[in-house]
Parts: structure tokens; C-alpha cells; sequence
């Protein structure tokens, strides 16, 4: 007859949940002061402030968005990977909007007969100022800045 053997690895013994809690939230406290670089705002002392506070831009500025001809009067180009539209409402106007409908974020993929199409749930939006013209978005898309330099768009 085989006999088995058990064996126990001891425990180590358990905080009170609310000891682990308050451990836990002064931790998260400490990490939130270092990560957010708490000081005093008296002027002094300090490194000069070299780090900026500001989002990064998704896509680098300067960048060529597409050349004029490739934007057709009274329509417009959505550049999904650059999540802009761009449209010609009158001959040498040119806007950009966020291509990122503002109903569920999905983005647009057509611009027809004045308006940019979110294919999603059929919100509409006008290519002359971004405005909604038909819903269910509650708010118009965002204006997105471009320059125009000869034939050449450039996403600000």
C-alpha cells in the first residue's frame, strides 16, 4: 500500500482589507504627485519648466495632406488614416474638419451632394463649416487647420 504525503506551504498572514485599502490609496497618491511633478507655485527654485504640458499632436505638423487638384469643387477627400476631411465648397476655398463624427466616433467615409457622411448611422455634416444636417450628431465636426501653398495642402 502507497501512503501520500500532503504537504502545507504556510501563509503568510493577511492585512484587515481596510489596512491593504489605505496602503493602496496612499500609494496611488504618491504616484499621482511624482508623475504630475507637484511643486509650489511661488516662482522659485525649479528646472526652467523645459517639459510642456501640452497633448502631443496625433500626426506631425507640416506635413502634405494632398495637392489642390486632388480636391473637387463643391466636394471634398477623407484621409482616414489622417482623420481629416478635406473639402472645396466654391472653387479655391478649401476646409478640413475632424474626420471623426461626433455622434459615436466612427469615422466618415464620403463626401456627396455638399455634405460629409458619417456611414455609421447616417449623421450628415455640411463641408462648408462642418454643421450637422442631418443626425442623429449632436454637434458639428471640429474645423481642422490646413494652409494652402500653391497646389500643395498641408495639415497644420
Amino acid at each position: 500500500m502507497t501512503s501520500r504525503t500532503t504537504r502545507t506551504t504556510p501563509t503568510a498572514p493577511t492585512a484587515p482589507r481596510r489596512t491593504v485599502l489605505l496602503a493602496a490609496a496612499a500609494l496611488t497618491t504618491a504616484a499621482a504627485a511624482t508623475t504630475t511633478g507637484c511643486g509650489s507655485d511661488d516662482g522659485g527654485g525649479g528646472d526652467g519648466g523645459t517639459e510642456s504640458s501640452a497633448p502631443t499632436p496625433a500626426e506631425p505638423s507640416g506635413t502634405p495632406l494632398t495637392s489642390t487638384s486632388e480636391i473637387p469643387v463643391g466636394g471634398g477627400t477623407v484621409f482616414k488614416d489622417r482623420k481629416v476631411v478635406v473639402t472645396q465648397p466654391t472653387k479655391g476655398e478649401f476646409k478640413a474638419f475632424s474626420a471623426i463624427c461626433t455622434h459615436q466616433g466612427c469615422t466618415v467615409d464620403k463626401v456627396a451632394n455638399g455634405t460629409i457622411d458619417c456611414p455609421c448611422h447616417g449623421s450628415k455634416f455640411s463641408i462648408t463649416d462642418g454643421a450637422v444636417k442631418a443626425g442623429p450628431a449632436p454637434r458639428p465636426l471640429p474645423a481642422e487647420e490646413i494652409t494652402v501653398s500653391g497646389e500643395t495642402i498641408t495639415l497644420a
